[in-house]
């Protein structure tokens, strides 16, 4: 895969993410039992993301295999952070909350690794 085209799947993914977490989740936060904090802090992580991406995929560089592998260990670590704030929220947290975190931990999970394998070859 193009790595320009990773840093604008990765771009929209973050998007996504941000848009969810940060307004829908939050209009519906008795329904995924995670608190509106927590969901605005999990929300502005992706923005920094869009950002990274953005100058990533508009920018021609020499270290294009560096800076993949870089958002693969940011989208990993948001992974780790994730999920533990689903942990810590366990008392509160409903089914429809575990299956959203679970399911962006997945997408993200394999995004990074095909970001980091690509990132190895061009390195």
């Amino acid at each position: 895969m193009h790595p320009k085209k990773l840093f604008l799947i990765d771009g929209i993914g973050a998007t996504v993410s941000a848009f969810l977490l940060g307004i829908l989740l939050v209009r519906f936060e008795k329904l995924f039992g995670i608190p509106t904090s927590s969901l605005y802090f999990l929300a502005v992580i992706p923005l920094f993301f869009i950002v990274y991406d953005f100058y990533c995929y508009h920018k021609s560089h020499h270290k294009t295999g560096a800076l993949l592998k870089g958002i693969a260990i940011l989208n990993l670590m948001y992974c780790g952070v994730s999920l533990g704030f689903a942990v810590y929220h366990f008392d509160t947290i409903t089914i429809l909350g575990w299956i959203y975190i679970v399911i962006e931990i997945i997408i993200v999970f394999f995004l990074a690794l095909i970001e980091f394998t690509v990132g190895e070859e061009l390195i």
